[in-house]
């Protein structure tokens, strides 16, 4: 499967039970596949894509990140956005690394990939990044255990190489 940015995914089960991180937003509620994660291809390994949730709970996180701006002065880990024709929120602080293997299927509504325009992509890009940096530096702002679930990844990557 090709991944390209600007499209949300579904992950296979396998992942979540791969990794048991109780921070991951669970993958199918009600024999359905949720949630759909936006696929940010990771700047130093190309294998590696960030995942970030996506919610249609638009007003309780609108509320959350009203509470951050007050406390912090801004909110980096949670962005409103249009995505197939509706505002959703897009949970960067949810986020996780995955690889190619992991991916389930694209996202689609009538049975057309649903595409980020090109400003919301920036915008996301530019704040995980952000996120990722600071974590690098020591500050925290994602609930999922990334360097876990990234060292997994990563080992995934070295068993395929290596068959």
């Amino acid at each position: 499967m090709e991944i390209q940015q600007g499209y949300s995914y579904h992950i296979k089960g396998e992942f979540f039970d791969m990794v048991q991180d109780k921070y991951l937003m669970s993958n199918k509620e009600n024999g359905n596949y949720r949630p759909h994660f936006y696929a940010i291809q990771d700047k130093k390994n190309q294998e590696i894509y960030w995942m970030i949730p996506i919610s249609s709970q638009v007003e309780k996180y609108k509320a959350i990140i009203e509470q951050k701006k007050r406390k912090y002065g801004k909110c980096n880990t949670i962005i409103i956005g249009r995505f197939a024709g509706k505002e959703n929120a897009f949970l960067i602080q949810n986020a996780f690394p995955v690889i190619v293997r992991f991916f389930d299927h694209i996202h689609t509504v009538e049975n057309k990939p649903v595409t980020v325009h090109d400003e919301l992509n920036r915008v996301l890009t530019e704040n995980l990044r952000e996120v990722l940096a600071l974590h690098n530096r020591g500050i925290n702002l994602l609930y999922t255990d990334i360097v876990k679930i990234k060292t997994i990844m990563e080992q995934e990557l070295e068993n395929i190489g290596c068959q």
